[in-house]
């Protein structure tokens, strides 16, 4: 049973925090699971204060006590991308209170978020991103699972979904009309050409698939006929990764991040490629440049005769 979120508020602030809930549901789209971080960060901001928090409060609250809040969290050992988290909600929260002109907090707009390490994707080379869908097919308990596996990685890579959006494809959303439409975070559409090998390798799964699949329900399956989960893909991926000698970083998520950056390396323009992977900005979709460059680096000091 999912536990109750605790806010440290007088009813008039309790009241705010559930309607800004059902805006950022119902107008923004975000995903449960998003609300519900966003939700829990706010409750974690409101146990700070001794006293219950109030409207004239938030309105008041200065620099110092935002800082003093973010000081207090970093003492807990937080890592900093949940630090940063934390702030944004807070920010959202605020903002909210300011477009509906409940109050104006200009305070919190100064305080700026942690630096965080710069990560890049973690992508495979072609020939590895090709083992792995090969392999795909032989680390399940029954052939057509094995189909079935062969065929979502194979959407994965040729097309760029997360492991989420494939799975949450219902039968009847393929077809041959070369374009597939995605629905993905904040439930923003977006248009994905389909290859060939991917429709393929969907008719191939669908052809040896146990279970009749209806127009408008899940397409691909469990053992038992459900609606697969994304744990069963993911084991897979374990297992198929300790076969090659693959590392950690080898997750579903991974052949999207390698659909990207072959796409890149072939020339493909960002503004692409942002709108092929659904990226709100562009500054997210640039990551791909620094792995492009990292592996050039690679490749030259290979291939120089200085590094023999």
């Amino acid at each position: 049973m999912k536990q109750e979120i605790k806010y440290n508020t007088s009813p008039e602030v309790r009241k705010l925090i559930t309607e800004w809930e059902q805006w950022l549901r119902n107008e923004r789209g975000y995903s449960p699971h998003t609300l519900d971080a966003y939700l829990r960060d706010l409750s974690a901001f409101t146990s700070f204060f001794e006293t219950p928090v109030t409207l004239k409060k938030l309105e008041k609250l200065d620099v110092r006590g935002f800082r003093a809040y973010i000081s207090e969290r970093a003492s807990k050992h937080l890592e900093k991308t949940s630090l940063a988290r934390e702030l944004s909600s807070v920010k959202n929260f605020f903002r909210w209170l300011d477009s509906n002109d409940i109050i104006k907090n200009s305070a919190i707009s100064i305080i700026s978020s942690p630096r965080l390490p710069k990560i890049l994707p973690k992508a495979l080379d072609v020939d590895e991103t090709f083992n792995v869908l090969d392999e795909a097919k032989n680390f399940a308990k029954k052939s057509w699972e094995g189909i079935r596996d062969t065929a979502i990685f194979t959407l994965l890579y040729g097309c760029g979904l997360r492991i989420s959006e494939a799975l949450s494809l219902n039968e009847g959303d393929i077809d041959n009309d070369q374009m597939l439409r995605i629905t993905g975070k904040g439930n923003k559409t977006r248009l994905v050409p389909l290859l060939p090998a991917v429709i393929e390798a969907i008719e191939m799964y669908k052809q040896e698939c146990p279970y009749h699949l209806r127009k408008g329900e899940a397409l691909f399956l469990g053992a038992r006929g459900e609606r697969l989960s994304p744990r069963i893909i993911q084991r897979q991926m374990q297992k198929i990764r300790a076969y090659l000698g693959l590392p950690d970083t080898l997750t579903p998520h991974a052949l999207r991040h390698s659909y990207a950056t072959h796409l890149l390396a072939a020339g493909t323009d960002l503004r692409s490629i942002q709108e092929l992977l659904g990226h709100a900005s562009l500054s997210t979709t640039q990551r791909y440049t620094d792995v492009q460059i990292e592996t050039l680096k690679k490749e030259y000091r290979k291939a120089h005769p200085l590094e023999k």
